[in-house]
């Protein structure tokens, strides 16, 4: 492939970012919105500075998806540009949809796609045509432990919304509703803006990690070392798709999965706001969609099984496990259209 398309990559890279925040602002401002706590428009103008905010402050998880799925020396421009196309075409699909999608599932299942294309090596031989395959292209071990966090997570989040719920019913199992739920309505916007920074901290790096890849790949770094710059506008992009809203999502995730009361958004937020803080420190790109949708059913199950929608958490679930296949092969199919152009 010739000279490296950086800024065709870092377009990319930054699309998908904003899809991110547009997709997944419903992460952080579902709850808020539908308890009535905050208004849309504060929430979101909220989530969307804390997203920036927490863009800033580690990079663990960009060093996971720069290193941890496919090592650099494999990495071609090819192969992060069919990632990212494959990535943008489930955000919008989903996003038509409603569905509230992982996009770290996303990014993970396209590169997987994409590296799985490149590694195909047809050979030709005494009027043969065969194929070989180059399993040295992916890091297993990194990606053993990126889908041990992927499965464990959403576990964590039911566990924790679970528990942080019996406690608050039981601290304040004799309080008047209606004083509950002002007093509740008052501390959402600390669990809303706990939460925002936290899908800011995490989610922002998934496009901090392509860009430094590519540009390691296109030897414009001598090392994966994630510039200021790339830093700045991963986390603009991540807040201004986030300011852009998203209320299909945030309908599914709220009102059409579990009725909400103030108390439950809080524990909902916190919960998941403090398995997403956990993760991002020992850098596992996980999804915090799947963290805070299992956090809200942790909640509702505290209450009864009833009060969870199933149906709605179904369809879901059913998105989310499709996630990965899908965009694999969607990167897949990409890399094959783009290797007639490059």
């Amino acid at each position: 492939m010739p000279r490296s398309p950086i800024a065709l990559i870092v377009l990319g890279a930054l699309a998908f970012n904003f899809m991110t925040g547009f997709h997944d602002a419903a992460n952080a401002i579902a709850t808020s919105v539908l308890t009535r706590a905050l208004s849309i428009r504060n929430a979101i103008l909220l989530a969307a500075g804390l997203n920036l905010a927490g863009a800033m402050v580690n990079e663990a998880v960009a060093t996971t998806i720069g290193k941890g799925i496919i090592p650099t020396e494999y990495v071609t421009d090819q192969v992060i540009l069919a990632a990212l196309l494959g990535t943008v075409i489930w955000l919008f699909i989903t996003w038509r949809l409603g569905l509230p999608t992982s996009c770290s599932h996303t990014i993970i299942g396209a590169l997987i796609g994409a590296g799985s294309a490149a590694s195909i090596q047809f050979t030709a031989g005494g009027g043969m045509l065969g194929w070989s395959y180059n399993y040295g292209i992916f890091n297993f071990a990194g990606l053993k432990n990126i889908f041990l966090a992927l499965l464990l997570s959403p576990v964590f989040g039911v566990l924790v919304g679970f528990v942080l719920m019996i406690i608050l019913m039981h601290i304040f199992a004799r309080s008047v509703p209606s004083i509950l739920n002002r007093y509740f309505r008052r501390l959402q916007i600390l669990s809303a803006s706990f939460m925002a920074f936290s899908h800011g901290s995490n989610d922002a790096q998934n496009a901090m990690g392509i860009i430094t890849m590519a540009l390691v790949s296109g030897g414009y770094l001598v090392s994966f070392n994630i510039p200021v710059w790339v830093k700045v506008i991963s986390a603009a992009a991540l807040a201004l798709g986030t300011a852009a809203g998203g209320w299909r999502i945030i309908k599914t995730l709220g009102r059409n999965l579990i009725t909400l009361k103030p108390i439950h958004g809080f524990a909902a937020e916190t919960a998941g706001a403090t398995v997403i803080q956990v993760c991002t420190h020992i850098g596992a790109p996980i999804s915090t969609t799947h963290i805070i949708s299992c956090a809200i059913m942790g909640v509702g199950v505290s209450r009864t099984l009833r009060a969870v929608r199933w149906k709605v958490a179904g369809q879901i679930v059913m998105a989310w496990v499709l996630t990965l296949p899908i965009t694999a092969l969607l990167a897949a199919f990409s890399y094959s259209l783009l290797s007639f152009f490059f």
